[in-house]
């Protein structure tokens, strides 16, 4: 459907094409039912054949023929109703926007005090009340498990939300804001500052911090790289800083780690190219007291 922002030029171009074709529709059925050579079944042919089989020359069968003209005249119809001819709304003035906020109006009205109920309790109050859970799933299940998996235990790029691993808090109004203003993390590369040397020695460095296997030469020059250019953000130690979403480095829990790469070879990816992860904020799309619901059911996910 097209809106009232789409330009003139456009809207009649759109208009035009639309009638054209199904006026040549029309014209096409009309024209071959005209040039019928025979009114009757016959056992002439048409004169070529495919594959060794030959059409006969019939003329069109009258049910094909007023079903195709009625469809010609269905779809004028439904033009002359509904939107279709570019800006024209149709007589009925209808519109796939205004059904939805009718429907959405009406829900509200059904369902409104019923989140409202739930945004009067707290969020640790709700995150023990199973009816409170069960609407939270829901919700979540609609708006947030494309990204976090229907389990919540997240996939590559998007945080596993049943662990004690947070990147910006995992208190219950840190998960609130988290909801409510969306997260936008910017993590640069560090190709062209590094190069394929520093890349490789700040890698290794890392991945030693967790403990796993590293080469020792490499991660002792990698270190001075880690402290001049990465412990602003995950902090000399490596724990990471929740007031700038940088990861803790000394724990097995890796965002990015590539199903095809090594924790190594992930690293150094994220080193080359950099991370822009984005949450986006949900408090413009369900309102305060579905996000204080929402949150009090991501937050009983990692309480054990």
């Amino acid at each position: 459907m097209f809106n009232d922002s789409l330009p003139t030029f456009w809207s009649i171009w759109v208009a035009i094409i639309t009638l054209i074709v199904i006026l040549g529709c029309l014209w096409l059925v009309l024209a071959v039912k005209k040039s019928e050579k025979y009114k009757e079944e016959t056992e002439h042919t048409v004169g070529h054949a495919f594959d060794g089989i030959e059409e006969f020359d019939n003329p069109l069968p009258r049910w094909w023929y007023m079903k195709f003209l009625g469809t010609i005249v269905f779809g004028l119809g439904y033009l002359v109703l509904y939107p279709g001819l570019g800006n024209f709304q149709g007589i009925l003035n209808w519109s796939s926007t205004g059904q939805w906020q009718e429907e959405m109006a009406a829900a509200e009205v059904k369902y409104g005090p019923v989140f409202a109920a739930f945004g009067e309790k707290s969020i640790e109050e709700l995150a023990k009340d199973p009816a409170a859970l069960e609407v939270g799933g829901r919700l979540f299940a609609n708006n947030c498990a494309v990204c976090h998996g229907s389990g919540a235990k997240g996939a590559y790029g998007f945080p596993n939300l049943t662990d004690e691993d947070w990147l910006y808090g995992g208190s219950p109004e840190k998960i609130k804001e988290s909801l409510n203003l969306g997260r936008m993390a910017n993590m640069p590369a560090w190709q062209g500052i590094l190069g394929d040397a520093g890349i490789e020695e700040t890698s290794h460095y890392v991945v030693s911090l967790s403990g796993r296997a590293h080469d020792e030469a490499l991660a002792a020059k990698g270190q001075a790289h880690f402290q001049t250019y990465c412990a602003a953000c995950h902090m000399p130690t490596g724990q990471g800083m929740q007031m700038l979403g940088a990861p803790n480095l000394t724990d097995d829990v890796w965002l990015y780690k590539a199903p095809n790469l090594t924790v190594l070879e992930s690293v150094k990816q994220t080193l080359r190219h950099g991370r822009q992860g984005v949450m986006p904020a949900q408090l413009p799309r369900l309102g305060e007291d579905k996000v204080h619901l929402l949150t009090a059911y991501v937050y009983s996910l990692s309480q054990k």
